[in-house]
């Protein structure tokens, strides 16, 4: 990926990221975006979403919902030769994150062998 597209995929993060908390409000649920993918044209991106504490299918369909609305709010602040038709989709890596945490807690406190040293 071309070092022009990481900047614009880091500066569209942030930006949709601002909006989406700033004029979104989500009962009981965390959302965030977790990354963007401008594709080589800049006509698409992808925008992953994150949720945790809740269903992620309401969140991802209010904002593929409300998607023309939030281009034009980060367009505003953004401004390149085209604007890219953004796509959100949930991304379950933090999710997983803290299920893998959570196994290894669990791991942690099963009974270990003692040492063989420890006994003589």
């Amino acid at each position: 990926m071309s070092q022009r597209l990481t900047r614009v995929n880091e500066l569209l993060k942030r930006e949709i990221s601002t909006v989406v908390q700033r004029d979104y409000e989500w009962r009981d649920s965390l959302v965030t975006i977790n990354g963007v993918e401008v594709t080589q044209d800049l006509k698409e991106a992808k925008v992953w979403v994150g949720v945790l504490g809740g269903s992620p299918k309401p969140v991802v369909d209010r904002l593929n919902h409300d998607h023309g609305a939030i281009q034009t709010q980060v367009m505003k602040r953004v401004v390149l030769k085209s604007t890219p038709v953004l796509t959100f989709r949930f991304d379950g890596s933090a999710e997983r994150g803290v299920d893998i945490v959570n196994l290894l807690d669990e791991v942690d406190k099963i009974p270990k062998a003692e040492d063989a040293g420890e006994g003589e």
